[in-house]
């Protein structure tokens, strides 16, 4: 695995490495170096904050826990005094339990245990300097510079009665459940839900359960200890422990097995769980936010949720509509799009054509505001609105023929005092299926019908009969 830098950046990031071990310093100067960091080494606290003061003005801090002299956790209570925004990323050892906790409390972006894999530094690195871009946008917004899409979502009748019961339920600790087609902003509700309660100095920490599988969301909730599983050289401390005091965000909770249901409903009861392989009981005062694009009354009916975690967690619950029954949020969401991602990528904000305006009133939006956000970073960043033009009138034409596909279909059976057979109905809906998906393949491919005969798993003949017999041409 090698290190990689997705977001683009106006030059390289630096690193400070603060380390006692000289073997680890070298190691992380020249894999860091290797890979288009500039990086500055310091042995003890003393040396990094003296680096600091100086100005030295590093993107991120790798820091030892275990040092001579001024340990890291003071190291990064010193830090704080001379920077409180710059990332400082925790080297942790195994048995320091309670250091990691607090360093993290203190404002530690995030730890490793030693020894760490590439991989694990990766992703790490790249988490934290992404924050860090997220955290100076946040600042141009503060200054007006850049207006804010988690201030301008309000702005529909919909969304300010969403935040109106947020404010009715601000000073409890009550469970929040928010539901929602993907896209529509349920996490700037959950942020919302954390930021006007009792708990916003504390700690907001998200979960994406989806992202994850089950065996491993378990130790990314609760932790595990040293020989829990084979690679578990050192204990790790779970979600829930550094959500301690603040809000947990459990994003696509529908997706999470029914072993760890139980697990978290327990917590929801007792307030405490035990790490992996551990048999310490560990209390937590964490308030607890879910949010799914998944109906789960269905799925408490056909047993893939239980049903009495359902109800512990639908105490408040919240129904978040999609963008398409918003649409009074479009022209503030696309300004603060286009401003945004000027700013972050060095262009000029673009005016959006007349015609790609219109497309967009039309458009249904079946991905909501990250669909939206998507497509204006592809304006800002390709510099053409072409692409996007091309994408919505696909999308536009295979719903209205699919519509009228439907509408046509219904009539017959009406006209017809329902006698038209199911199988009929099936047969046309299938072939209606088809034709979407040759549609979309032939999109995918601008049209190259060798490609897209390929992908479709048919002959290039056999394509060519499919498209003559459903009318399709190019657009």
């Amino acid at each position: 695995m090698t290190l990689s830098r997705k977001t683009p950046r106006a030059s390289r990031p630096r690193v400070l490495v603060v380390d006692d071990a000289e073997g680890i310093r070298t190691y992380l100067a020249n894999l860091l170096e290797l890979k288009g960091y500039d990086v500055d080494t310091a042995e003890d606290g003393r040396r990094a904050l003296a680096l600091l003061e100086g100005g030295a003005g590093p993107d991120v801090i790798i820091l030892d826990v275990m040092m001579p002299g001024i340990d890291g956790v003071e190291t990064l209570r010193r830090i704080r005094k001379i920077d409180e925004d710059v990332p400082v990323v925790m080297l942790s050892v195994v048995g320091k339990a309670s250091t990691i906790v607090e360093a993290m409390r203190i404002g530690a972006a995030d730890y490793l245990n030693k020894p760490f894999e590439e991989s694990e530094l990766e992703a790490t690195l790249e988490k934290v300097l992404e924050k860090k871009e997220l955290l100076q946008e946040r600042d141009r917004l503060a200054t007006g510079l850049i207006p804010s899409s988690a201030s301008v979502v309000w702005a529909s009748d919909a969304m300010r009665r969403v935040r109106d019961l947020l404010e009715q339920v601000a000073d409890t600790n009550v469970t929040v459940l928010i539901q929602g087609e993907s896209g529509v902003g349920k996490e700037i509700v959950a942020r919302t839900a954390h930021d006007l309660s009792p708990r916003r100095a504390e700690p907001f920490v998200k979960v994406n359960c989806a992202a994850l599988p089950a065996d491993l969301l378990e130790s990314e909730l609760f932790g595990y200890e040293k020989g829990a599983f084979t690679g578990a050289t050192g204990r790790k401390y779970g979600k829930f422990e550094l959500a301690n005091k603040g809000t947990i965000f459990l994003d696509e909770i529908g997706e999470m097995s029914l072993l760890l249901q139980a697990k978290l409903l327990q917590v929801l009861q007792d307030s405490e769980f035990t790490r992996l392989g551990g048999n310490k009981d560990i209390r937590v005062d964490v308030r607890i936010i879910c949010a799914t694009n998944r109906r789960l009354v269905e799925m408490v009916e056909e047993g893939g949720f239980r049903e009495d975690l359902y109800f512990r967690l639908n105490v408040v619950g919240v129904q978040i509509p999609p963008l398409r029954e918003r649409r009074e949020e479009l022209p503030a969401l696309i300004d603060t799009f286009l401003h945004r991602f000027a700013a972050r990528y060095d262009k000029r904000v673009p005016i959006l054509s007349e015609r790609l305006t219109e497309a967009i009133e039309r458009y249904s939006f079946p991905g909501n505001v990250r669909e939206l956000e998507n497509m204006m970073k592809r304006v800002v960043v390709l510099e053409s609105e072409e692409a996007i033009l091309s994408e919505i009138i696909h999308v536009d034409r295979s719903e209205r023929r699919s519509g009228d596909a439907m509408r046509a279909l219904l009539e017959e059976i009406e006209e017809t005092a329902g006698e038209v057979p199911l199988r009929e109905v099936g047969r046309r809906a299938a072939q209606e299926a088809e034709r979407e998906a040759i549609e979309h393949v032939l999109h995918h491919t601008n049209w190259n019908r060798k490609q897209a005969a390929r992908l479709l798993g048919v002959s290039y003949k056999t394509l060519l009969h499919k498209i003559r017999d459903c009318g399709l041409e190019p657009f």
